[in-house]
Order: structure tokens, then sequence, then C-alpha cells
């Protein structure tokens, strides 16, 4: 067997994952993807009422709570064919932008930046020459020399201290990092900052749900979230007001701080954008729908294939079949009983764990928890890559407005960059996006576009309210019989779809084909490769004891684990201890 680069865990994701890549000659020639934990919600859910499922779904993850919610509570609504009140739409939608905005700064600052900023390396920098620099691509109050220094004697303590605290066991000094002490004083000054900005998208989102994480005012058939602008004991004037001051605040962030950092860092690692495309297969789903029914939306949903923007065919409405009966799951190399490929309304969750004989995947056997989707096109199933990137590129191939204002702005911004560092440009267009710096690039395109389309739903909320209009929720009725729904979501790390099997009002089958098992997914009964693991084939490597390339590949994707699966085990007994660096 060649020989083997193991990173188990991978840190800074949400769960536990393995990564294994095979070396050779300085760049990665194979790479398998395992799950390390099994998710048992599915069986969990079998048997209760459609009206509570929301609230077990929405603990498949402790971090990715609302968006399950949303997902499971679509899916019941889907099957009941229900129209949701226009005011609870609106309700969603400021949560559902406001809990991405959260996501997408956290992602960026906390779970993946470091794999780019040597933060010990800030304390040989120059705080005035960083304020120049910042002022070069970025309009952010936030900055200034004062400012850099303040934070250059705070991490010196922490270095003379020998407590780096969240900045230990980094690759400190790796040859793979690049960025001028300058950048990284600005980049762990604004990683502290968004500390701040991050908890004011969840004061929002808790404000209206109830809490965070956990949301408490969904309902199938709207929301329980009463409104009413003379009621201090409802939601009032006062507090939709402080809701658009906090969304205001993280829009300004977002803009003028979080999207010029990331064009920024992605311009000194320019060679970058030549590594990490892998499954060029897009996928998408259309989301904040703007009418009761789900059939008009402000963000575009679609599908790319082979990297050819040419091909974007549009998913158009919350009942198209153009997903709902193309989604499938193979189980041939996960940890279940069986070797099919089924629609996940005809899917089992049957666990059997097998192990990986000898230590490591020998490619033939099962090895990852998840189950690897795919998606049907042309009679063949299919890999698909989720998450912002591939709803940018779909938007932007669809002609969506916000999508290409952004692009285009990001595009020009990171030109700029470049001819100012005295890189080329060429080559720097919307085709570039399909790469590892490309997916940070099109998550803060995202978050710049969700921070002007929340204080959008917010000004339609209040508009509706305004005219008289307190309706919030419409009652299910469940017929006898047997019905069918499918519940999708974008969420921040991609396509999220919540399927149920209805039969005289109780649940009779429940699945959940999340972001990060598209995208973790294993190989397939065809051997095609899930995103995650084609991604990282002809990656650099540069010293196989430090594997910082396949951090920063992987960490693009912003894998979250504990949505793929879940670690049960029914006699209670500890399964196994996590050593916590």
């Amino acid at each position: 067997m060649a020989k083997r680069v193991v990173v188990d865990p991978v840190t800074r994701i949400e769960g536990h994952l393995r990564i294994e890549v095979v070396p050779e000659n300085g760049y990665i020639k194979d790479a398998y993807s395992s799950a390390q934990m099994w998710r048992g919600l599915e069986l969990i859910l079998r048997g209760r009422s459609p009206d509570d499922a929301w609230m077990f779904a929405q603990r498949t993850c402790g971090v990715c709570t609302t968006v399950h919610a949303i997902a499971s509570v679509r899916s019941v609504e889907n099957a009941l064919q229900l129209e949701i009140p226009y005011n609870a739409q609106m309700v969603r939608n400021i949560i559902i932008a406001a809990h991405a905005l959260h996501d997408h700064i956290v992602h960026f600052y906390h779970l993946s930046a470091l794999d780019w900023v040597d933060v010990v390396s800030a304390l040989k920098a120059d705080p005035h020459k960083a304020a120049k620099i910042a002022e070069s691509y970025q309009n952010w109050k936030l900055n200034g020399a004062a400012v850099f220094k303040a934070v250059q004697d705070k991490l010196k303590k922490f270095v003379e201290s020998g407590q780096l605290g969240p900045f230990a066991s980094g690759y400190w000094g790796h040859p793979a990092m690049k960025l001028p002490p300058e950048v990284n004083l600005i980049a762990v000054t604004h990683y502290l900052q968004a500390l701040d900005y991050q908890r004011k998208a969840d004061q929002a989102i808790a404000i209206l749900g109830g809490k965070n994480p956990h949301i408490q005012n969904l309902a199938v058939g709207g929301v329980s979230t009463a409104i009413n602008p003379d009621n201090e004991a409802t939601i009032n004037m006062e507090r939709l007001y402080y809701i658009k001051q906090l969304l205001e605040e993280v829009r300004d962030f977002v803009q003028n701080c979080y999207l010029p950092d990331v064009l920024a860092i992605s311009a000194f690692y320019k060679e970058w954008l030549q590594y990490g495309r892998g499954v060029d297969n897009y996928l998408a789903v259309p989301d904040l729908p703007q009418d009761t029914k789900g059939e008009t939306f402000d963000l575009p949903g679609g599908t790319i294939l082979g990297g050819d923007l040419s091909s974007a065919k549009a998913i158009k409405s919350f009942n198209d079949p153009y997903f709902i009966s193309n989604v499938a799951e193979d189980i041939s190399h996960s940890w279940y009983k069986g070797s099919w490929i089924r629609h996940p309304w005809d899917e089992d969750t049957d666990p059997d764990y097998t192990g990986m004989p000898g230590g490591y995947v020998d490619g033939s056997g099962k090895y990852s928890w998840a189950k690897a989707p795919r998606f049907k096109v042309n009679g063949d199933y299919v890999p698909m890559q989720v998450g912002p990137l591939a709803q940018v590129l779909v938007g932007y191939a669809l002609g969506h407005e916000a999508t290409k204002k952004w692009v285009d702005k990001s595009l020009d911004l990171l030109k700029t960059i470049l001819g100012v560092i005295g890189e080329s440009s060429e080559g720097v267009d919307v085709n570039a996006l399909q790469s590892t710096p490309g997916r940070h690039i099109a998550r803060a395109i995202r978050a710049a576009m969700l921070s002007d389309l929340a204080i959008k739903q917010w000004e339609q909320l209040v508009d509706n309210v305004g005219r008289g209009d307190l309706e919030i929720y419409n009652p299910p009725s469940y017929p006898k019989g047997v019905i069918k729904g499918c519940g999708f979501h974008e969420a921040p790390r991609g396509t999220l779809s919540h399927w149920c099997v209805i039969e005289n009002g109780v649940l009779k089958n429940y699945q959940e084909v999340v972001p990060s098992t598209w995208n973790a997914s294993p190989r397939d009964s065809k051997g095609q490769m899930g995103p995650y693991e084609a991604s990282l084939i002809g990656n650099p490597i540069a010293d196989p004891e430090k594997p910082l390339e396949v951090l920063r590949t992987v960490h693009s994707f912003d894998p979250c684990i504990a949505c793929a699966v879940h670690m049960v085990d029914p006699e209670g007994e500890e399964i196994v201890k996590v050593k916590a660096l």
C-alpha cells in the first residue's frame, strides 16, 4: 500500500472527519474522506408526529440548528401542499439570512483563515504599514495603526506567556505560508473583531426565534412569533427596529471587512486558484421564498454540469420535479447493510460497521458513515458539489442580478489588489472561482448578498404588518393514507433536504440529505469520488508531516460532519474518548 498521510480528526470543523491522502512527488495522488460518526435521527423520528419533527431534526447539529428546523417544517408542509402566511415567510427568511451571516463570518475568520494566516508572523508587522495596506483595499471603520498596535501588543503577551489559546498548535512558519507580516496582523485583528459581529447576527436570530441555538418559534404552517406593533408582549416595532440595527451592523462588517479580506488573501495566494476544483457538477436550491406557495425566490437555485456555466438549469419551486425526482443516495462504500442506490423516500438506515481492515481505507470496502448522495442526469447518477460556490455559479449563469453585481464587483477588486502587489490578473474570471480560494470568495459574495437581502426581508415584513396583516400561521390537517414531502433549504454549507413519508398522520420514514453528506461522500458503486476526495487530487503538499494544504482545501467546504452523521449507543455506554488539543 502506498504511503498514507492521515489527518484524524480534522480540527476546526463540526464533527469527526478523517482524511487520508497519498502523496507523490510533492502532490496528492489519491484521497479518501471518512466520516467517523453515525447519525441515528432517522430512526428516532419514525412513529412520531410530523408536527414535532422539526424540534428533533434541528438537534442534528449544535451549529446548523435553524437550517434543519426550516428544512423539516418545509418537508411536512410540502407533503400537505400547505401555504405559509407571508409574514411567516419573512420571519423565516430573516432568521435564515442572519444564521448564514453568522455562519459565514465564523467559517472564514475562526475556522479556516488560520490555514492561510501565520499568526506569530504578525509580531513582526509595522502597524502603520498595516494600516496603509488595509486602507488600500477596504473601507472599514475599525482599521487604523492604533488598533493594529493594540492587537499586536495583546498577541505578544499571548506568545510570551506560552498561552496561545485558540492560536495554539498552528503550522506557524510553514513553507506554504506566504502573507506579509502586516497582512497577517490585519487578519488577526479582524479575527478578533469578527467575534463581535457574528454575535450580532445571533442576537437577531434569538429575538425572532426565542433562543439560539435551537430556535423555538417554528411550526408546521408558519411561525409562533406573535407580531403586534402596539403590544409589548410580542414582536413590536421597538424589537423590529433593534433587529434592523443589528443586521445593518453585520452588513457593514461583511461588505467592508470580510469580503475585502477574503479577496486580499486570495490575491496573495493567487497560485491556489488552480487547485481544489474537484467535482465540477454543481447543485443549489432556491431560497428566501417571496410568496405563500414557494414559487418565487430571492436566491436562485439550479444545476451546472461539468463546470460549464452554459449548462445551467434552474430549480424553480418547492415542487420542482427536477430536484425532487433526481436525488438518490448510494451506500456501496458506507457502513450500512446492503449495497444500493435509492431515492430518499425509499431508503432505510440500517447501520453495519465493518471497520477498516489494516487501519486504512483499501478502496474496495466500506469506509465511512456518510452515504454518497448522487443526482440523476440523463439516466446516470453523478456526484454534485454543493455550497456557496454552487449557488454563486448557478446564480451568475442564470443572470441573477444580485449575484452578477457582487461577483463582478469582487473580481474587479481582486484584480486591483493583484495589480497593487505586482501579480498578473490573467485568467481571473468567474471560472477561477472553481478552486479552493474560490469557495471562500463565493461564500463571502453570498454573505454580501444576504446582508442586503436580510434588510429587504425586514422591510417587506414591516410594510406588510403596517398594512394590518398580522397572520403568522396556517394550521395543518393530516389526511388518512400515505403522503410524501420534500423540504429543501440552501443552508450555509449548501443544499439541504429533508424527506418525509407520513402515513395516517404519523412519520413512517424520514431521511436527511445534507450538504456535508454531498461533499464528504465516499466513492459510489461506480468508483466516483465525492467532492472532498476529488478536490484534493493534484494539490501540493510541501511537508507530509504538516499537511497544511490538505486542511486548506477541506476547510474551504466548511465541513459539518455532525450533520452528515451522528453517533448513537443504545446501551448508553461510552463510545470514545477524544482529547481536545
